[in-house]
């Protein structure tokens, strides 16, 4: 019975630490410039697909009520908070990698390919947003 118990507890413990290596969470994103805390980011999965939404802006001078002058799309003068800025990345089979997707930068309304990759056991995520052969990798914070 103890064994059946310790394994039980083993099996769970190993189960969240998989399910860790996963960009599905909550995530503080980082201004380059100044390294401050900027936003927070809840990425969720629907069939297969992640999507992040923006939750929360952590600046000082950040104005709770502002929108998305710079989309071109149908998320333009759309708030903010709660705005989808990651949409439709699909895990790469056989790695902890999602591709495929689309990612904003709500402060140039520009569009970029995305490519996410969890690390340091699911605390961090490299978010990589490119266009062609150029592109930036941001690491983003996972909120405990």
């Amino acid at each position: 019975m103890k064994n059946t118990l310790t394994l039980m507890a083993l099996s769970l413990c190993a189960a969240g630490a998989m399910a860790q290596m996963s960009p599905v969470g909550t995530w503080h994103t980082f201004d380059e410039k100044t390294k401050e805390v900027k936003s927070e980011i809840v990425v969720s999965e629907t069939n297969g697909a992640v999507h992040g939404r923006i939750s929360k802006l952590l600046r000082k001078e950040a104005k709770q009520d502002a929108v998305c002058d710079q989309c071109t799309d149908e998320r333009k003068d759309k708030p903010m908070l709660g705005l989808e800025i990651i949409r439709g990345a699909r895990k790469a089979e056989g790695k902890d990698v999602w591709e495929g997707g689309k990612i904003l930068d709500p402060e140039n309304g520009k569009e970029y390919t995305l490519r996410l990759t969890p690390n340091e056991g699911g605390a961090k995520l490299d978010v990589r947003g490119s266009f062609g052969p150029f592109g930036r990798t941001q690491t983003w914070v996972r909120v405990k």
